[in-house]
């Protein structure tokens, strides 16, 4: 009985047990603080790496950000500036991707959505090839802060209208989608306000442009509509590509956009760019 009672009793014991239940957060070791962020999104990441010294030490683990990264990355830092940076931390890795970074002479641009880490890619009207684009009767090129390039091509008026484009990227593993960013009008302001010029929007709504995708693996897509509602910037849906898990090289699509029924002109239409897009998120593309 005594010694039942000394040891229910037992001083060490008690304080033990109380430094336990006081314990928080900033007393887990970092190795176990990195496997808990692991299972966050980047955006949540450096969030809780304000928390405490544990939580922010973790935040720059190298595995915590190797598997926030595109499987791809390094084929992808090597496209954008022409080689592969060494002694960087995954971390300095993520955050220079998640950048909207130019490449090819700043016609196109690539950056890793914050959220889901999956690949986007955007190549502008300069990047394109534009039938009689140096012909300044139809077409020119028109400075607006509504672009990325801060810049489109605005087509007056035009018989024959085709748009091609094409590149080589080493896109990661999954789905992607290709539209076109248009709008019917002309970009303008009007005592310091942004407005859109629409009198010069005709020919769209009397027969559908066409629009097609091609990948070097044989995938091919089209679709055509008309082109409605003026004055606002669009994203008309080209096609969706695969690529496979297996593919570790770069993949190679085509595009293009047409109208070339020569019984009536078409005019008013501005060409921004051409978005590739993860597939899972081109809903969200379409509200933009």
């Amino acid at each position: 009985m005594g010694s039942g009672f000394s040891l229910f009793h037992n001083d060490s014991s008690c304080y033990t047990n109380r430094d336990l239940l006081n314990r928080g957060l900033g007393d887990l070791p970092e190795s176990c603080v990195a496997l808990i962020v692991e299972n966050l999104d980047p955006v949540e990441i450096c969030r809780f790496s304000k928390l405490n010294r544990a939580f922010h030490g973790a935040s720059w683990a190298d595995f915590v950000w190797e598997s926030k990264l595109p499987s791809d990355y390094r084929l992808i830092l090597e496209k954008i500036l022409g080689g592969f940076p060494e002694k960087l931390r995954k971390r300095d890795i993520y955050t220079f991707l998640s950048r909207v970074n130019s490449f090819d002479e700043g016609t196109k641009k690539a950056w890793v959505d914050k959220r889901t880490s999956d690949l986007c890619l955007c190549i502008s009207a300069k990047g394109l090839s534009i039938t009689g684009i140096d012909d300044r009767r139809y077409w020119s090129h028109i400075p607006t802060d509504d672009s990325r390039f801060s810049s489109v091509a605005y087509v007056q008026q035009i018989w024959w209208f085709e748009v091609d484009g094409e590149i080589d990227f080493p896109f990661p593993a999954g789905t992607y989608s290709v539209f076109f960013r248009l709008q019917l009008g002309k970009p303008d302001k009007r005592f310091g306000w942004k407005v859109c010029n629409t009198e010069q929007v005709h020919g769209w709504d009397i027969k559908p442009v066409r629009f097609q995708l091609w990948t070097e693996d044989g995938q091919h897509s089209s679709s055509q509509c008309m082109l409605t509602e003026p004055g606002n910037w669009s994203h008309y849906h080209a096609g969706d590509f695969v690529v496979g898990k297996s593919k570790r090289s770069s993949t190679k699509i085509k595009f293009s956009m047409t109208q070339i029924d020569c019984t009536h002109t078409k005019g008013g239409l501005c060409l921004d760019s051409v978005v590739v897009y993860p597939s899972s998120c081109k809903d969200r593309l379409r509200r933009n």
